[in-house]
């Protein structure tokens, strides 16, 4: 188990292992930032191809290898209704809560996949927005839409 002041890292019902408030977070904190190994896009697709998921994108020329023990981060899972977002502030990427967080509570945000391949990517989420995949919020409507026809058939 991995925790720190404010975070616990334990068994999450979303998917294997998540990171939980240990105390009130209220809305707008900066609650962890994301970090790991600088790579090159080139080392990314590389990464991605042999399987790591835990590469976030900071920029149009580095990505974050964030496949890394010191980042806790790493262990947020993805919902399509989540209490934080991930924002790039100053060259960092943090991950800041949009709503207020209770104690207990898992801490989320939408990993903001493309819509290439959604169906390789399943959510588990439960939540009442949940759409099946994690794609980025914008591309809900046309992944409802698309499994409506797809269900139909």
């Amino acid at each position: 188990m991995i925790e720190n002041n404010l975070l616990i890292i334990r068994e999450s019902k979303i998917h294997a292992m998540g990171v939980f408030a240990k105390q009130k977070i209220t809305s707008n904190t900066k609650i962890v930032e994301y970090v790991g190994r600088l790579i090159s896009k080139e080392e990314s697709k590389q990464l991605c191809s042999s399987g790591n998921n835990f590469i976030f994108e900071l920029d149009g020329k580095t990505d974050i290898d964030g496949n890394v023990d010191w980042n806790i981060a790493r262990f947020i899972n993805h919902s399509c209704e989540p209490n934080c977002e991930a924002q790039i502030i100053d060259g960092h990427i943090w991950i800041v809560a949009i709503r207020d967080v209770e104690p207990g509570e898992e801490l989320t945000f939408n990993y903001g996949y493309s819509i290439e391949n959604y169906h390789d990517y399943p959510c588990k989420c439960r939540s009442n927005k949940c759409i099946g995949f994690m794609v980025a919020e914008e591309l809900f409507p046309i992944v409802k839409e698309e499994n409506k026809t797809t269900q139909k058939k």
